[in-house]
């Protein structure tokens, strides 16, 4: 008299409907030899998320539904297993008023598939718009509750379908438990972002409580663009008790168990995975984002410019987490005001962690380019011009090796950096991928430490020399400078970007908090006038709920102040 249920907690790619139809059957066909009467797949696994804009295909959309049909053919034998699949099926005809069937938004939709036959159909009814989401772009909002059978052989139970952002409110949820369903199951692709775990846990017990009906969810896992799901699907019971959770960061088979109770609702059991800490999930993430954008994008592996400074090195570290030390080169690029400590530094790192490391000294294209400028900078003192040279100088040659090799360039800068504008476009901005591009600065020393402390390799060395760590940040762009010559302290300059950036917080506001109205106001001026750049920087992981991507969208051509 129990009801076995199974996630499939997979990384599905995007438009790769093929492989994506394979693994839910393949998923099915473990999930059935276990005992599973029920088989929850992701939102959206046929096609992964985010498709974008592929949505307003009507051929891709139609490619969905007939890979629907595939898995129903090809699961017909599985006798008794009800697999619910996430996908996007066509818009009913009219339901767009003013838009042809042809261009008409779809259904963000679950199908039931049973022994060959697609016996429900069930459509998100809240389309989030807000942050990374743009489902009102692409869908439009089904209006009816979707309860389906599923007979364990002793009894019949009862099943509601909700698509993530239906369990976020209240009245979905309800209209489904008024409908007879005994058990909520919600299947989701819900970004990572820091916090985001125990807040998905938080509101799915607010819609337990309204109900009185356990909860599974089930997660989506892997690296998209920007975007990064962590899995850790998780069931809930009826008084909102977290009773089973699937690892983070990782591919499962989720498998939890209902059994009958005296009391009324169903209890709920299943295993339950360790939570990470907030460094172990943002590392992981990270190196997820990280692996996921280099393997689904066909890259052999990845070039490192190798700094001796702090953000190179987490950088370097990730990559061969995520990698492995043979896909991982690391380059360094001495100029003439390079030290011999970031020489020293970086030849430790690169030995550490086993990686191809190749030095290209850059004092002779140095001069050259100076020298062919010389005469059309005549009667101008060096500035900045000269120091975003030599970056300019090292992002040619990096481009260089990945055209050369095919490996993809991870470019170095940080999210305090993207803010201001410490950085160099077309040099230190040239790459392919932005690993830490939404962690701010002080995130990055803690990240270092985090990581030096915790070895996935079991080597028992910390791959980032303390030196690195703990010495003065610096471009190494001219004698003696370092980061704070031209900015505020990190700690200051990371708060107010917190503060502004991702939360909306006036230049008054900020100031009323106690920071200095000169500190607030020189941050805000770089992060206004330096839209331009983080237009033409390359898609980077994000950790926070705003990052530099497509939860900012800013004009260029802007004189608001405020």
């Amino acid at each position: 008299m129990t009801l076995q249920v199974a996630v499939a907690q997979l990384d599905f790619v995007v438009g790769d409907l093929a492989g994506n139809t394979q693994r839910i059957v393949a998923a099915a066909q473990q999930a059935h030899a276990a005992g599973a009467r029920v088989l929850l797949t992701p939102e959206l696994a046929i096609c992964g998320y985010a498709a974008e804009d592929l949505l307003l295909r009507p051929a891709f959309v139609a490619a969905c539904e007939d890979a629907l049909r595939q898995i129903a053919r090809q699961t017909a034998a599985l006798r008794g297993l009800h697999i619910v699949v996430g996908l996007p099926l066509p818009a009913p005809a009219g339901s767009v008023p003013g838009r042809s069937v042809g261009r008409a938004p779809c259904l963000n939709a679950a199908a039931v598939v049973c022994e060959g036959q697609v016996r429900h159909r069930y459509a998100k009814r809240e389309l989030p718009n807000y942050q990374v989401f743009d489902e009102r772009r692409y869908f439009v909002p089904g209006t009816q509750p979707c309860v389906f059978d599923v007979d364990d052989g002793v009894r019949r139970w009862r099943l509601g379908l909700l698509i993530c952002e239906d369990a976020w409110f209240t009245a979905a949820a309800a209209e489904t438990a008024a409908a007879g369903a005994e058990v909520l199951c919600v299947l989701n692709a819900s970004p990572f972002h820091l916090g985001k775990g125990s807040e998905r846990e938080h509101v799915m017990r607010q819609r337990v409580q309204e109900t009185g009906l356990p909860l599974l969810y089930a997660h989506l896992v892997g690296g998209q663009d920007e975007l990064v799901f962590e899995g850790r699907s998780f069931a809930l019971d009826a008084r909102g008790a977290l009773v089973a959770r699937a690892p983070a960061f990782a591919e499962d088979l989720f498998q939890v168990e209902l059994q009958p109770s005296a009391q009324g609702a169903p209890r709920v059991q299943g295993p339950l995975a360790d939570a990470g800490t907030t460094e172990h999930d943002l590392w992981q993430a990270l190196v997820l984002g990280t692996r996921d954008y280099v393997d689904k994008n066909g890259f052999p592996g990845a070039i490192v410019g190798l700094s001796g400074g702090v953000d190179s090195a987490v950088v370097l570290a990730i990559a061969v987490d995520a990698l492995g030390p043979q896909r991982v080169r690391a380059v360094m690029m001495p100029s003439p005001y390079t030290a011999e400590i970031s020489w020293l530094d970086a030849r430790e790192m690169a030995s550490r962690l086993g990686v191809r490391y190749d030095e290209i000294p850059i004092g002779g294209l140095f001069e050259a380019f100076q020298g062919a400028l010389r005469p059309l900078f005549e009667g101008r003192a060096p500035d900045t011009t000269e120091e975003n040279l030599q970056a300019r100088i090292r992002g040619t040659l990096l481009m260089a090796l990945s055209n050369k090799l095919g490996s993809i360039v991870l470019t170095t800068g940080n999210k305090s950096e993207m803010a201001t504008g410490y950085c160099t476009l077309y040099g230190d901005m040239a790459g392919g991928f932005a690993v830490i591009k939404d962690v701010a600065k002080t995130w990055v020393w803690r990240l270092a430490r985090w990581r030096n402390a915790h070895d996935p390799w079991g080597r028992g060395v910390a791959p980032i020399p303390e030196r690195i760590i703990t010495r003065a940040p610096s471009a190494e762009l001219r004698p003696g400078q370092t980061d704070q010559d031209s900015l505020p302290p990190y700690e200051v300059l990371d708060a107010i970007v917190e503060r502004y950036m991702e939360n909306d917080r006036s230049i008054d506001e900020i100031v009323a908090e106690g920071f200095d109205r000169a500190a607030v106001e020189q941050v805000v001026r770089l992060i206004r006038i330096n839209e331009y750049k983080r237009r033409q920087a390359p898609v980077g992981i994000r950790v926070t709920h705003r990052s530099f991507g497509k939860d900012w969208r800013y004009p260029n051509t802007n004189r608001w102040r405020g």
